[in-house]
């Protein structure tokens, strides 16, 4: 199960994952994050810190939406370590 919430502020808007990143849910996460990039211009950040499980194919859409700006905001060490990889691979880092 995953919920996705759209927090909007003046130049960002926040997707809040909680939940399993995985199967059918990483089209929910996909469709949520190309409402945000059409609805509002400005920053995109996607929250993961209520995030329990990421599948590979959720490793993908993160990895497709960091390359495409998207920055993360996350808690605990599985989250951390998933946006290190991603972060390596893209050759960019969040702090």
């Amino acid at each position: 199960m995953l919920k996705i919430t759209a927090v909007e502020r003046r130049h960002q808007r926040t997707l809040v994952v909680e939940g399993e990143l995985a199967g059918p849910w990483v089209t929910e996460l996909r469709t949520a994050w190309n409402d945000a990039r059409m609805a509002q211009p400005g920053r995109i950040v996607v929250d993961l810190k209520d995030a329990t499980v990421i599948s590979e194919q959720g490793q993908d859409l993160l990895r497709e939406m960091k390359s495409e700006g998207v920055q993360f905001a996350c808690h605990g060490v599985l989250n951390r370590h998933v946006l290190r990889r991603l972060a390596r691979g893209c050759r960019q880092v969040d702090r």
